[in-house]
């Protein structure tokens, strides 16, 4: 099963809320995101397939995650809400699409069900071009870093997933390249997930455009759709208080 990292009481009244990261990520990442939305509500952030502490596999399709996910849900015994970023995004409107009875609400930060042209696999090699023997700190893998990723966030991000004592990146970086058509795709899932479903976005974003929303109503046809002013694909790290505060406001308001 997937790395699971919870927060809060395990017993509330309101339903669980599953926390699942984008790529190159973790739940690790999440961490104040998920403290601040756990004083009323359990809160478990997973490392996905091939990142984190979770178990490595040689595919790493929507499919596989939804089914992931689907996991860990029936572990923790039954329905949660679900807020997806990114690559977690597609993953959870998948398991919306596939397992609807284990999806209460739905939250896609910054994402669409549809194949964008936005290559990672360069990322991917300026992790592999790191001199792991070199590194004692994570400042010297950013230091390495730089003379491919001149992106200083970028760089902080990645090094979140380097275990400097080990030497090694906790991320399947030979899988996620050979997988990466996958995941920058979106599989032809049959069904509908007719639960409340919020789609919520980074104003200055391009990840979700008024071209893509046919294409949402048609599988989410409760969908709402709310931006975060300032804020771009990384919302919720850019914009932490104002995507607490929009996930709250809806979490409040909508019935599943």
């Amino acid at each position: 099963m997937l790395n699971v990292i919870d927060h809060g009481p395990a017993e509330t009244t309101e339903p669980p809320l599953l926390i699942v990261h984008g790529l190159f990520g973790s739940g690790r990442n999440w961490g104040a995101i998920a403290k601040r939305l756990s004083p009323t509500r359990y809160v478990l952030a997973v490392d996905q397939r091939n990142h984190g502490n979770s178990p490595w596999f040689d595919s790493h399709s929507y499919e596989d995650m939804a089914a992931d996910l689907a996991e860990v849900i029936a572990r923790y015994g039954g329905p949660m809400d679900v807020l997806g970023h990114s690559m977690g995004g597609k993953a959870a409107m998948v398991l919306a699409l596939t397992r609807p009875e284990l999806v209460n609400r739905l939250i896609v930060a910054d994402i669409a069900p549809v194949a964008y042209g936005h290559d990672q696999n360069q990322n991917i090699e300026a992790m592999r071009s790191v001199d792991l023997s070199r590194v004692a700190k994570r400042a010297d893998a950013s230091a390495q870093l730089a003379e491919r990723v001149p992106d200083t966030t970028l760089q902080s991000f990645f090094t979140q997933s380097l275990d400097v004592k080990e030497q090694r990146w906790r991320l399947n970086l030979d899988v996620l390249d050979a997988e990466m058509s996958k995941i920058l795709g979106f599989p032809e899932v049959p069904g509908v997930f007719d639960g409340p479903t919020l789609f919520l976005s980074g104003a200055n974003s391009d990840y979700v455009m008024p071209e893509h929303r046919p294409t949402i109503r048609e599988k989410f046809p409760k969908a709402r759709f709310a931006k975060i002013t300032g804020a771009g694909h990384w919302l919720h790290a850019e914009k932490p208080r104002e995507f607490i505060a929009s996930v709250e406001a809806w979490l409040a308001h909508a019935k599943a």
